[in-house]
């Protein structure tokens, strides 16, 4: 359905969300290299349709939620470059608390019924988006 490519900082006692990730600012969800994703065939990502293709992926933390950014330039570093005019998609998920802290960045995926959650936390906050095939 999907894969990600994306760089994993480390926490290394610092406080991640808030200082080192400002909040309300555009992040590349990761380290290095903005973050792409690709699908594999046409997607519902948090309930939008999504062609099949490879985007980059960016996120802006908040306290209380984060918004989830797929665009259409790829092979970026970091967000320097990012132009929100090739954004194809800006959606929006609550942030949750981890059971534990997080030292390394971590994506991953879950499987769920009709496809899976794409899961992203470091520190004490994680996220996740539901994908599902598109009908």
């Amino acid at each position: 359905l999907a894969r990600i490519i994306y760089s994993r900082p480390k926490k290394k006692d610092r406080v991640i969300f808030g200082e080192l990730v400002p909040y309300n600012k555009i992040w590349r969800t990761g380290a290095n290299e903005a973050t792409e994703i690709t699908f594999y065939e046409d997607v519902l990502f948090n309930g939008t349709e999504i062609e099949a293709g490879t985007y980059s992926l960016y996120t802006i933390p908040e306290e209380k939620k984060w918004t989830i950014i797929i665009n259409e330039k790829i092979n970026v570093w970091g967000a320097y470059s990012y132009d929100d005019s090739l954004d194809i998609l800006r959606t929006t998920v609550p942030a949750k608390q981890t059971a534990a802290s997080v030292e390394n960045f971590s994506i991953t995926f879950k499987p769920s019924v009709d496809g899976s959650d794409l899961l992203m936390g470091w520190d004490d906050t994680f996220i996740e988006v539901p994908i599902q095939k598109a009908q």
